[in-house]
């Protein structure tokens, strides 16, 4: 056989009728796990402002990427001239929340196994994020992390914050002087109520404000 002949082969063979139940069947597939995947980030987002378009575009990729799958896989034509139009294709929108880049995999990866009619792959790997996602999201919610900036006088109520905090883990990560006046700033995982903990500090003398900022982390540039 030619390389002519077997490109005409390959063209007669994508629009085959036989084809089309099962190109239906991987889109629809598709269509469902990018609804999954939209539930479970809104469903474990742990940030401040949910990205409802970020949301949406996973949906998106998921469908996107099986139809390039289903594409490459059926003509050879069209392959080759995916490969030379994706090699030129340069994504600069930046990703500040590397969980986001979990998502965005999860769901390009989601397509392609659809679009290789590798459903229980898809199903069973998706599976396995969503309950990695809960222990993980479970045991990170067990203690919230705060970070209290306290300003104060003299040396002595310094002793008297660390056995206000108790049981809670804690760093301090900078203590700046001005003479007799110090300010605090002091990294704690509240495993009791974020408010016993402001008011044992708040009654100790010589302390005279305690802001507590709710701190996931992460830095965002």
């Amino acid at each position: 056989m030619s390389v002519k002949d077997f490109i005409k082969k390959s063209v007669l063979e994508n629009f085959s009728p036989y084809n089309v139940p099962q190109m239906a069947a991987a889109l629809l597939a598709a269509v469902l796990l990018g609804a999954l995947i939209y539930w479970v980030y809104q469903r474990f987002y742990a940030g401040v402002l949910f990205s409802r378009s970020f949301a949406m575009t996973l949906v998106g990729m998921s469908v996107l990427t099986c139809m390039v799958t289903l594409a490459i896989s059926s003509n050879v034509v069209i392959s080759l001239g995916m490969v030379g139009a994706l090699s030129i294709v340069r994504f600069r929108t930046a990703v500040k929340d590397p969980l986001d880049l979990l998502y965005l995999f999860w769901a390009i990866t989601a397509g392609i196994t659809t679009g290789a009619g590798m459903y229980l792959l898809a199903a069973s790997a998706s599976a396995v994020m969503i309950g990695a996602l809960a222990l993980l999201s479970r045991w990170q919610t067990a203690g919230r992390i705060y970070v209290a900036v306290l300003h104060y006088q003299g040396e002595k109520p310094g002793d008297e914050i660390v056995r206000a905090l108790g049981r809670n883990r804690y760093a301090v990560k900078s203590k700046t002087l001005r003479g007799e006046a110090v300010e605090m700033a002091v990294e704690v995982c509240c495993r009791d109520d974020v408010r016993d903990v402001t008011d044992r500090l708040q009654e100790i003398e010589g302390v005279e404000d305690v802001t507590m900022i709710q701190y996931n982390g992460e830095y965002h540039g």
